[in-house]
């Protein structure tokens, strides 16, 4: 049990500051956000993992099991004395690793019921002020000076944008923004950004968590700028970028949740659909996804072994 405890505990620092940071700062994943933000998700449940299995491996130590302890324990909240072998440190830890789990459980459930209510506020905004669908865009127009554009995801989805945005971007400029933001609703991005927004709201006081928010934040957008650049070329997406500059960004939109945007996506954002940027090789891939799945199968296999 206190080998389990410390090899969780090792992987748990590891994920928490060398491994993020060392992403955070690659240039690799501009070259393929997809696999850069499977191994993002990856560090967050696999270091999520590897802190509460440590502090349970190390809680339960003297019972020699999960199972075990729990047996022993439980007498002890119907008034039962608390068996002896059991320090000070021992309850500290399981109690920590149960309260974790539910902080970061119960934020995850309030980050959703937020960002849920924000959205339907959205959709009753759309529908009051927003007008009709543009013929042949599949996105609502709202009067307003500003060149902007936004997606609201939920069971009914909405992509909006700005008449300041109709008349600054001539028809393939425009087409690209409408196929960026419906890529976001298309593959889903709220709700990898919803995972990492609570995961930041659990621990403001924690690093990585920002960063971690932020690099996933970029990786999206990078994903949702593939869309159109597949269907009618970088060229305009770049052009539309150019123009419209960085209020189209991240913390403009209506469900970024606040999320500033790091310094210099745009210009990141820039390079990456300027040609001659390749994808990474297959077995660079392959190498990334085993990667995420070891960090995530390790800490789940360590802590079924000390369950019973």
């Amino acid at each position: 049990m206190i080998a389990a405890a410390l090899l969780l505990g090792a992987l748990a620092l590891a994920l928490a500051w060398p491994v993020p940071v060392a992403l955070s700062r690659a240039n690799w994943p501009a070259r393929s956000p997809a696999t850069a933000l499977v191994l993002w998700q990856a560090i967050a449940l696999g270091g999520g993992l590897s802190m509460i299995g440590a502090l349970l491996a190390f809680g339960a130590a003297p019972a020699g099991s999960l199972g075990s302890a729990t047996a022993e324990l439980l007498p002890a909240f119907h008034g039962g004395p608390i068996p002896v072998h059991f320090g000070v440190v021992h309850l500290a830890s399981l109690t920590l690793a149960v309260g974790l789990a539910v902080h970061l459980a119960l934020n995850l459930l309030t980050t959703a019921v937020r960002a849920e209510r924000a959205r339907r506020r959205q959709h009753r905004l759309i529908d009051l002020l927003a007008s009709p669908v543009q013929a042949g865009s599949g996105a609502r127009v709202l009067a307003h000076p500003t060149p902007a554009a936004y997606c609201v995801p939920g069971l009914r989805t909405a992509t909006v944008i700005t008449e300041g945005l109709v008349d600054l971007l001539d028809e393939d400029e425009l087409r690209a923004v409408i196929d960026h933001e419906r890529a976001h609703l298309d593959q889903f991005h709220h709700l990898v950004l919803l995972a990492f927004r609570s995961w930041h709201a659990a621990l403001p006081w924690f690093p990585i968590a920002n960063r971690a928010e932020r690099s996933v934040t970029v990786l999206t957008e990078m994903l949702a700028d593939d869309a159109p650049r597949r269907r009618i070329g970088a060229a305009p997406l770049r052009s539309a970028l150019l123009r419209v500059g960085t209020s189209g960004e991240p913390g403009a939109y209506a469900d970024a949740g606040g999320v500033t945007p790091d310094e210099g996506m745009l210009e990141r954002r820039l390079a990456r659909l300027a040609p001659g940027l390749l994808p990474l090789g297959r077995d660079a891939r392959t190498a990334v996804w085993s990667l995420s799945a070891a960090i995530v199968v390790v800490p789940s296999a360590v802590i079924a072994t000390i369950a019973f």
